[in-house]
């Protein structure tokens, strides 16, 4: 697992420490955890820290991340001053910048004083919808930040430039390096500051002396006062505009889907200005593009398989008959991943279009042979009635077959067995419902196209033309 640390902007390091500390306690403690790694700062402001879990082998722990999340959330919440959002690591990352949850909504727009106006708004509304979990922003702007007010004339007449004023502070609290320190083995470098027990209030500034250009040392009071307020921890940008991410997990049994509908009505009903937009980022960006395109994709999958049958029969209608076979197996495959308490994830999706391929070869083989039987002079009827006693034993061993294979795919334990899992129970719960229902629905829709094919294609205007061609083409011989 990965976690971000999330402490109030006007927190010290010292105390963003302390609490980071904390929480490794409170996560070492749990079975499931093997070790713990974390930090504060970094390329990140002060008040935030990063943490890494490395969990135990599943058969030891017997949850799933999200399970062990869940568990972890009441626990952690008891730290005053700082939050841990922890998310599951991905080993595939799609887009969208480092955030504190595994999902992203982006504001940004061209007035930085609306944005921040209104983000926050937004950002309590989503806290409200009980799909999404952990939601939180990354605008920082409330950071605490003391105001050095030199009084210029007072300072010009002591000899002090601002210039000097600069390097006493820096030399004071930044880190300067004044020199290094060569021994045989290493080299050390020496860094200028005060004592850090004498960083921690801004009452350190009243203890600053400036050296004059005589050589004087003049206290910083003398000539400066000072003043608190607020300021910018982190000012994002996206597309060279200020901009808000906000955060956020799903709630246990909770998708996506429902989660991106939510936020968007959310922002609807809130009635933003103009200048604000807000998009999706990384997966939820990527999971709403693919469901804009996943109904073409499906479409194009069964023109593809109609077009080849019809090349294959040479017919309008039989390739009807095959197709028919799909809507049992589709529903099947959401029925067991409903059993099983599972998303209609991508996954799960490419389990259903599998069967696009697989459970059609039922109708495939009692109607190949089924056309064969009618061209000898039988009927329709009988024609079919016959393929389904002679295929039914080659129809039940592809099945088994298939619905065995998917078998370890749909029960099988282990490393990222979680990712292979839908795609099994979506195959097996979507052959076992199209085997017992093709058996008996395809010879009945086989009869019913049948009859559609005399009833309608035979009157159609170009089918009489072309009769007529073929009855003026047939040659007459005399005694």
């Amino acid at each position: 697992m990965m976690g971000v640390i999330m402490g109030d902007q006007d927190v010290s390091f010292q105390d963003m420490n302390a609490k980071t500390n904390e929480f490794i306690r409170i996560v070492k403690q749990d079975p499931a955890v093997q070790n713990v790694l974390a930090f504060v700062g970094g390329n990140a402001a002060q008040n935030q820290g990063r943490m890494y879990v490395t969990l135990k082998p599943l058969t030891e722990r017997k949850i799933s991340v999200d399970q062990l999340i869940a568990r972890l959330r009441p626990k952690l919440s008891h730290v005053p001053g700082a939050t841990l959002y922890f998310q599951g690591v991905q080993d595939l990352q799609i887009g969208g910048r480092m955030s504190n949850a595994q999902f992203q909504y982006t504001l940004s727009g061209e007035n930085l004083t609306e944005l921040y106006e209104w983000a926050p708004q937004l950002l309590q509304k989503l806290r409200k919808i009980p799909q999404l979990k952990d939601v939180n922003s990354d605008q920082q702007v409330s950071g605490l930040e003391e105001n050095v007010i030199i009084d210029r004339d007072t300072a010009s007449r002591l000899g002090i430039t601002p210039q000097q004023i600069d390097n006493i502070l820096y030399d004071t609290f930044g880190q300067r390096q004044i020199s290094t320190i060569y021994r045989t083995l290493n080299q050390y470098h020496v860094v200028l500051e005060v004592d850090p027990r004498y960083q921690l209030t801004p009452d350190a500034l009243q203890s600053v002396y400036v050296i004059t250009s005589q050589g004087a040392q003049v206290p910083l009071s003398a000539f400066a006062h000072f003043g608190p307020a607020n300021t910018s921890l982190t000012v994002n940008h996206q597309g060279q505009f200020p901009a808000v991410t906000i955060s956020f997990n799903l709630a246990p049994g909770g998708d996506l889907g429902t989660a991106t509908r939510a936020i968007s009505n959310a922002e609807l009903e809130m009635r933003m200005p103009a200048t604000i937009h807000g998009s999706f980022q990384g997966t939820a960006a990527a999971f709403q593009d693919s469901l804009s395109s996943e109904p073409i994709l499906i479409l194009a999958a069964l023109v593809a398989v109609y077009i080849v049958l019809g090349m294959l029969y040479e017919s309008y209608i039989h390739p009807i008959t095959i197709l028919s076979t799909l809507p049992s197996a589709g529903t099947g495959a959401l029925l067991a991943l409903l059993l099983f308490r599972m998303q209609l994830d991508v996954i799960a999706l490419i389990g259903i279009i599998l069967l696009i391929g697989i459970v059609k070869k039922n109708a495939i083989i009692m109607i190949d042979f089924a056309l064969e039987v009618e061209r000898t002079g039988k009927t329709a009827e009988e024609a079919i009635h016959e393929a389904a006693l002679i295929r039914f034993r080659p129809i039940m061993m592809t099945t088994a077959a298939a619905m065995l294979g998917a078998m370890p795919l749909a029960f099988g334990r282990g490393v990222g067995s979680e990712v292979r899992r839908p795609l099994g129970i979506a195959i097996v719960g979507g052959l076992i419902v199209s085997q017992a229902l093709t058996l008996y629905t395809t010879p009945v829709v086989y009869l019913y196209m049948d009859r559609f094919k005399d009833v309608v294609v035979e009157h159609l205007p170009w089918r009489r033309r072309k009769v007529a061609q073929k009855e003026e083409e047939v040659p007459v011989f005399a005694d």
